[in-house]
C-alpha cells in the first residue's frame, strides 16, 4: 500500500492590535509595533482634541445673530442643520420667525443653548428664558458696539458739529501732552521714572566761568586824519 501525505494549511488567528493591552501584563512579552503605533494614535487625537481652540460650530443650540435681510441684528438659535449651506433657525424671544438662514449670513456667538433638534418653539423659548440670553449678550464687547454705532447712525447735523469740536479738544490735550513727555525724555533720557532705550541724557550745562577782574585795557584813540590842504 501506498501512503499519501496531505498537507493542510493552517490558519492562523488574526489578533487585534489592541489584544496586547491586556489587564493582567505580560511582563515577559513586550508590545508589538502595532498596538503601540495604534495607542500613538489615539494619544495624540485626544490630545489635538483637549487643546483645540476653535469651539463655535454651526450645530443645533448654537445662538448666531443675523448679518443682513428682514432681521439684521436679531439673536436666534439654530434649530436644524439642512445642508452645509443652510440651517432651520427659530427666535420666539427676538420675533424671528421659523425659517431657513444661509449660514454665509449668520455671526456665530460662543454661546449654545441646550434643546434637542428639530425642537418646538415652546421649547426653544423656555430653554433661551431659562439661559438669559439677553443678560448675558448685553454685557458683552460685541452689543456694546453695536449699541455705540446705532447710536452714531441716529446723530443730528448739531451732533454732529459738537462731537466735532470735542474730538479737536481731546486731540489738542493729547499732543500738549506727548510734547510734554518727549520733552522730558530728550532731556533726561527718562520716562516716568525709568530709562528709555536708546536715547542719552543731555550733558549738564556748566556755569559761565565768572572772569577776573584785572587791569583796564586802555583804548587807543584813532588818530585823526590830517587835513587835507
Amino acid at each position: 500500500m501506498v501512503s499519501i501525505s496531505v498537507c493542510v494549511p493552517v490558519l492562523k488567528e488574526k489578533r487585534s492590535p489592541l489584544a496586547n493591552f491586556s489587564a493582567k501584563p505580560n511582563v515577559n512579552r513586550l508590545p508589538s509595533f502595532e498596538s503601540v503605533r495604534l495607542a500613538a494614535i489615539i494619544n495624540h487625537s485626544l490630545s489635538f482634541r483637549s487643546k483645540m481652540t476653535f469651539t463655535r460650530f454651526v450645530e443645533t443650540g448654537r445662538v448666531a445673530k443675523c448679518a443682513s435681510g428682514k432681521y439684521k441684528g436679531k439673536l436666534v438659535a439654530i434649530v436644524n442643520v439642512i445642508d452645509q449651506n443652510r440651517v432651520l433657525i427659530d427666535g420666539p424671544t427676538t420675533g424671528v420667525p421659523r425659517q431657513q438662514y444661509p449660514v454665509n449670513h449668520l455671526h456665530l456667538t460662543k454661546y449654545r443653548v441646550k434643546f434637542p433638534y428639530t425642537a418646538k418653539s415652546k421649547v426653544v423659548r423656555k430653554a433661551l428664558e431659562a439661559y438669559n440670553l439677553k443678560e448675558k449678550f448685553s454685557t458683552t464687547r460685541w452689543q456694546e458696539r453695536a449699541a455705540a454705532k446705532a447710536k452714531r447712525c441716529n446723530l443730528t447735523d448739531f451732533d454732529r458739529f459738537k462731537l466735532r469740536l470735542a474730538r479737536s479738544e481731546r486731540n489738542r490735550i493729547v499732543s500738549a501732552q506727548f510734547k510734554k513727555l518727549k520733552k522730558e525724555v530728550v532731556n533726561n533720557g527718562m520716562l516716568f521714572g525709568k530709562p528709555v532705550k536708546g536715547t542719552k541724557p543731555l550733558p549738564k550745562r556748566r556755569n559761565p566761568i565768572p572772569k577776573k577782574e584785572g587791569k583796564k585795557k586802555r583804548v587807543r584813540k584813532n588818530k585823526k586824519a590830517p587835513a587835507k590842504k
